[in-house]
């Protein structure tokens, strides 16, 4: 384990911006992690994950402490489920697929979403009706502060949409080590009715699909709308999709008919915020270097060389913008830094 200087960190998040790290370590063990946090001489330390839910804006003048923990296994397992415990280092969608290849289900609807394990828990990753909390049964922690251990369980971690205690009250204290899932061996209880997950299956002619079979559906999907953040860099959704009430949403539909929602509660609804984006006139909008995805209006895209702040000042116009026609306050999704 070596302190680096002038890194770039260009290859470290998935929207390919050029900044630099004045110091940089790549901790693979525990051990490794609680020694770079012990030291005294780099008070301040900038925590990276998987590099996909953050925009980098500038250099980053702290230590980088890159969370490179590796390593999958049953803890336990019975008739009907399986304990798994995962990493924080391991790419998520990796580990997905090694799930499927043992025939666990329960995360095959979150299938090719960018990052790695350690911090899916953070927000809470979901997908075609599939969000993590779904599935999740515990994540060990650090105390950045003194190197202590601890666990966290689904009740402690205010999962919300996009959400979770790691986002909030617990921001930047804490470094998720490793998670612990609880999957299906049998039984398996498919989720395909969110979006064209059928209307996929159909066109391959799959009536009683597998849990590899809804994976397929949701990796077709997903790579028909978002771009391979290896080929054009990106975040994946910038934004949430907003929840307004329900009295918000009939005024709107006056002016605009066709605007879609889906229920949150029985006085609120979901609007998605890629029909508002596109409705706004974003979609497929490029400014040189960046802009918003041809085929997905919540994804925001970097061409090649563009700088952070300016995808940041793309995203403010296009906050103002919503704001401004429809009186929705749209949030930005990744960490911006």
């Amino acid at each position: 384990m070596q302190i680096q200087q002038n890194i770039s960190l260009k290859s470290f998040n998935t929207f390919g911006i050029d900044v630099n790290a004045k110091y940089f370590v790549s901790a693979s063990t525990v051990d490794d992690l609680k020694q770079v946090l012990a030291l005294t001489n780099h008070k301040n330390k900038f925590i990276l994950g998987g590099g996909s839910n953050m925009l980098l804006t500038k250099d980053i003048d702290e230590l980088v402490i890159h969370i490179n923990l590796k390593g999958i296994s049953v803890i336990s397992e019975d008739e009907n489920h399986a304990l798994v415990k995962a990493n924080a280092g391991e790419n998520w969608h990796e580990f997905v697929l090694w799930t499927l290849n043992q025939d666990y289900g329960g995360l095959e609807n979150l299938s090719l979403i960018p990052g790695n394990v350690g911090t899916a828990p953070i927000q809470n990753i979901g997908a075609y009706g599939v969000e993590l909390k779904d599935t999740f049964v515990s994540c060990e922690t650090i105390l950045i502060s003194s190197g202590e251990m601890s666990s966290f369980f689904k009740d402690q971690c205010n999962f919300g949409y996009r959400d979770s205690i790691f986002k909030n009250e617990a921001k930047g204290t804490y470094i998720i080590t490793s998670v612990i899932f609880k999957l299906t061996k049998k039984n398996h209880q498919l989720n395909t009715k969110y979006g064209a997950i059928e209307t996929e299956l159909e066109k391959i002619g799959i009536k009683t699909p597998t849990i590899k079979d809804v994976s397929n559906a949701v990796i077709s999907i997903r790579q028909s709308k978002l771009p391979d953040p290896k080929v054009l860099g990106n975040s994946g959704s910038f934004f949430k999709n907003p929840i307004i009430s329900l009295e918000h949403f009939n005024k709107l539909k006056d002016n605009f008919p066709e605007i879609p929602c889906y229920p949150a509660s029985e006085k609120t609804v979901k609007v998605p915020a890629a029909w508002l984006i596109e409705k706004a006139g974003f979609k497929g909008k490029r400014f040189g270097n960046y802009g918003v995805h041809t085929k997905q209006a919540l994804v925001l895209v970097n061409y090649g060389n563009a700088d952070g702040s300016d995808i940041l000042a793309l995203a403010k116009i296009i906050q103002k913008t919503i704001l401004r026609l429809f009186n929705i306050s749209i949030e930005v999704e990744v960490n911006i830094l």
